[in-house]
């Protein structure tokens, strides 16, 4: 992994001169940043979760990536969500095209209350609800990519599955970054790692992938490697993640709390 970062910093950090104008509409991927606050994310977890957004947004490597695509910008939003979505989370569209429009998004990011966990977890209706910022983001994006993070399996709301394999016929992809510092009981209970549940129940379409975090100290660096991947397009390359072949119940977190429902 860390051979992997430091190739891909590498070809991060020279940047290319667009080939073409961008005209008002155009950009080479819309980006929606999904982040999980859920019950099973502590206050920790979050936070540093969110440091690690602002932090990347900032970084040369990130803006480098930005500007060495073919119309050199981006467009980016972000919600958080739970058991559903949290609506004074979210950050409208915004094109991110160098330092001062990552400065503004950052600032935003930054200034959203941290409030509390809370309800269950349903990544279905996340992915429902990035989809449908796409479709009304009134852009043309090279690529449309839903980035969604969080600690454990769906648990409320329409299965995952299903709710991917649409959005993923639609050309969008979806890629995970599975947090693995603290698993939760019903993770760690029905199948043990949520990164392979991710591989098999959410991410999809060409080019997505998984990367896990193991250690709180890990939060920086690998979302700033997630966004670079999203950015630059080197997502198309090989996945993250070598998951095992055992393929996953896609709703053993809807099992799980049938048994064990929240008291």
């Amino acid at each position: 992994m860390r051979a992997a970062l430091a190739l891909i910093l590498c070809l991060a950090c020279s940047p290319v001169t667009p080939v073409a104008a961008a005209g008002d509409d155009e950009v080479d991927v819309e980006l929606v940043l999904a982040v999980d606050a859920s019950n099973s994310m502590d206050k920790e977890e979050f936070a540093l979760q969110r440091a690690g957004y602002v932090n990347a947004l900032l970084t040369p490597e990130f803006l480098n990536a930005v500007q060495s695509g073919r119309h050199g910008r981006i467009a980016l939003t972000y919600f958080e969500w739970s058991g559903s979505i949290r609506q004074g989370s979210i950050i409208p569209w915004q094109i991110i095209d160098g330092h001062n429009s990552a400065t503004v998004f950052a600032g935003k990011l930054a200034a959203l209350p941290l409030g509390g966990s809370s309800g269950g977890t349903s990544i279905s209706s996340a992915v429902a609800f990035g989809a449908s910022l796409l479709a009304q983001s009134k852009l043309q994006g090279e690529r449309r990519i839903i980035d969604i993070s969080g600690d454990g399996p769906n648990n409320t709301g329409g299965p995952v599955a299903a709710v991917r394999d649409e959005a993923v016929s639609g050309g969008i992809i979806i890629n995970g970054l599975p947090i693995l510092i603290r698993p939760s009981q019903m993770t760690a209970a029905m199948f043990g790692t949520v990164d392979r549940y991710y591989s098999d129940c959410v991410t999809g379409g060409p080019g997505s992938f998984v990367l896990p975090i193991h250690d709180a100290s890990e939060f920086a660096t690998a979302i700033r490697l997630k966004l670079i991947l999203e950015v630059s397009g080197l997502a198309a390359r090989p996945r993250v993640l070598a998951v095992a072949a055992l393929p996953v119940d896609c709703l053993v977190g809807e099992h799980y709390r049938l048994f064990y429902p929240d008291p």
